[in-house]
């Protein structure tokens, strides 16, 4: 199963388009907010099933602010984490999908993409496709692939 993790697009949606194009089929494609009203945009160019949330840009939107799904074996938690305080520290991120019993937590916000595997819960951001803050500020997502015995991997991937 192959999973393409995206974030931050704010509305500037030609990187994803180049994304799409480059890495080919995709089982599910997971954006973690502030798309900023083109949900369905995303939804129409993605090819493939889609989950989206709300991000704190995401003002007028109908889209759920938190979302639980399974991907393969995983729990898995997507939030824009912003209510979370993920710019300052991931421990309350990290604490709240372990007392859910999530072992992956996705999330955006900061626009600098991360894969921490250091503690009981996997923590993945894409960064952002649209205004990357890391060094170099390259456009970032993640694809992860869960390969035949179920086993998740994911890397980062920049344009």
């Amino acid at each position: 199963m192959r999973i393409l993790v995206v974030s931050d697009t704010h509305r500037q949606n030609g990187n994803l388009c180049k994304v799409l194009a480059k890495i080919g089929d995709i089982d599910l494609l997971i954006h973690l907010g502030d798309a900023e009203g083109s949900e369905d945009y995303i939804r129409e160019i993605a090819g493939c099933p889609t989950e989206i949330i709300a991000g704190n840009n995401d003002f007028f939107s109908r889209l759920p602010k938190e979302r639980e799904i399974s991907l393969g074996d995983y729990r898995v938690l997507l939030t824009h984490g912003h209510y979370y305080n993920v710019s300052f520290t991931l421990e309350r991120l990290r604490a709240e999908a372990k007392e859910r019993g999530m072992q992956i937590a996705m999330f955006g916000h900061t626009h600098r993409p991360l894969i921490d595997q250091s503690g009981p819960v996997t923590l993945i951001n894409p960064g952002s496709l649209s205004y990357p803050r890391q060094d170099g500020r390259k456009p970032s997502y993640i694809l992860m692939e869960l390969d035949r015995e179920g086993l998740a991997h994911y890397t980062v991937n920049y344009l």
